[in-house]
């Protein structure tokens, strides 16, 4: 019995004694590549600067509106001429005041030189230097363009039009034989009703007050800034007349470009800076 006993301890201990193996637990390896969505806040502050916003800057058509709206009333007054027709022809026979004829003779209106004893310009334009009224002021020209309107007969089919029939006047004067452009009596309405030139008839016909057109703009202080352009001599430009266009000086635009004197040579490129 003991010896059965001893036999089957010697069987377990040679059992606990043999090799073990080793229980491998794996590890489960977490993704470092995993998609991170970043969520980003812009959080607006307020810093209380002070931001000056500038109102758009007036075209040279509002300008020019702004200059002769006036006489151009005046002259509806006196002559039965709409403003708005006096206005319309001032700007685009002048080119809106910076054509050759409105800036070295003031003629804003393209009239020629039919029975006329004062000053005078020659100007390429149906034919090659042809004559035109030269005037001491611009506001002598609106003048002579309504005695020249009312003074001929073949005008006087215009007169019985409404004062406000813009449409009516601007192909009236085209029939008549004011303009030998097909297109003028469109040229005319359309610079009418874009810049709403008939307002001005309202308010001479109906004492309504018209706001003026030019815009009012802010002016920031701060370092001038020169602005520099490049013109190229034609035929007809002088140095008064570019000084005119530009709105500088003779002896500026000289000294810019070193000239000696006061001759140009047509193809020539001058720098006008202001």
């Amino acid at each position: 019995m003991k010896l059965r006993y001893i036999i089957l301890l010697i069987v377990v201990l040679a059992m606990s004694c043999g090799p073990k193996k080793g229980i491998v637990t794996k590890k489960k390896r977490s993704s470092t590549n995993k998609n991170v969505v970043v969520k980003e806040e812009v959080k607006s502050s307020n810093t209380n600067s002070n931001v000056v916003k500038e109102s758009k800057t007036p075209s040279s058509v509002e300008v020019y509106i702004d200059l002769y709206a006036e006489i151009s009333k005046n002259k509806m007054r006196t002559h039965k001429i709409p403003a708005s027709i006096t206005l319309a022809q001032g700007i685009l026979e002048s080119g809106v005041g910076k054509g050759r004829l409105a800036v070295e003779a003031n003629n804003h209106f393209g009239i020629k030189c039919h029975d006329w004893a004062g000053a005078k310009i020659y100007h390429d334009d149906d034919r090659s230097q042809e004559c035109f009224r030269k005037y001491p002021k611009a506001e002598m020209s609106y003048e002579d363009h309504s005695e020249f309107l009312t003074g001929r007969k073949r005008y006087a089919g215009l007169f019985e039009l409404k004062r406000d029939d813009y449409k009516g006047w601007a192909k009236g004067l085209r029939a008549a034989g004011y303009a030998t452009d097909r297109k003028y009596p469109d040229k005319l309405i359309s610079l009418i009703e874009r810049y709403e030139l008939y307002k001005f008839d309202d308010e001479v016909l109906n004492g309504t007050t018209t706001k003026s057109t030019r815009r009012s703009t802010t002016i920031i202080e701060g370092p001038k800034k020169t602005t520099v352009k490049k013109h190229l001599v034609t035929k007809g430009d002088t140095l008064y007349s570019l000084s005119r266009l530009y709105k500088t000086t003779v002896e500026a635009i000289k000294a810019d470009n070193n000239l000696k004197s006061n001759d140009l040579t047509i193809g020539q490129e001058l720098i006008i800076s202001n």
